[in-house]
């Protein structure tokens, strides 16, 4: 099983891309992250943000694998604790299915593209930047496949 992120977002400064780095670089290969990065459509054209969230939407389903499960992370989206995370993450594993994580732009996520995912979570009730979304949801995917396999990172 793979773990896909895709985020809407490019040219990250250091840390963001040090840190992910950080993260990704300690998940098992059977349990392997991945990101994609999806280029933001230019907010100086006059589009709506429901333009530009759909052109945007166009660009993340050209990246999506086909079979893989979406998730979308919304301000909307159902709260999980780590230890939810980690149930979910040992159903995803036992599926063998890849999961796919969506992250907005600036405007969020296309609401169709919203539709077409199997669910939707929310990482803080907290309005978060958009790059530090990409570590926290590394740094929790991270927590929940440690929490699986008894490693000392968690500390429950």
């Amino acid at each position: 099983m793979k773990l896909i992120v895709i985020a809407v977002g490019t040219r990250m400064p250091a840390w963001v891309e040090t840190a992910w780095e950080d993260y990704a670089k300690r998940m098992p290969a059977d349990c392997a992250i991945e990101l994609k990065e999806i280029k933001p459509e230019p907010r100086t054209t006059g589009k709506t943000p429901q333009q530009m969230m759909q052109a945007e939407a166009k660009r993340i389903e050209a990246a999506i694998p086909a079979s893989a499960l979406r998730i979308a992370l919304d301000e909307h989206g159902k709260d999980l604790t780590t230890m939810n995370l980690s149930s979910r993450l040992e159903q995803w594993r036992s599926g063998g299915q890849d999961v796919v994580f969506l992250i907005g732009g600036p405007d969020g996520l296309d609401s169709e593209l919203k539709k077409s995912c199997s669910g939707m979570i929310r990482l803080s009730s907290l309005t978060l930047p958009h790059p530090m979304v990409r570590i926290v949801l590394a740094e929790q995917l991270y927590r929940a496949w440690a929490i699986l396999v008894n490693h000392p990172y968690h500390r429950a």
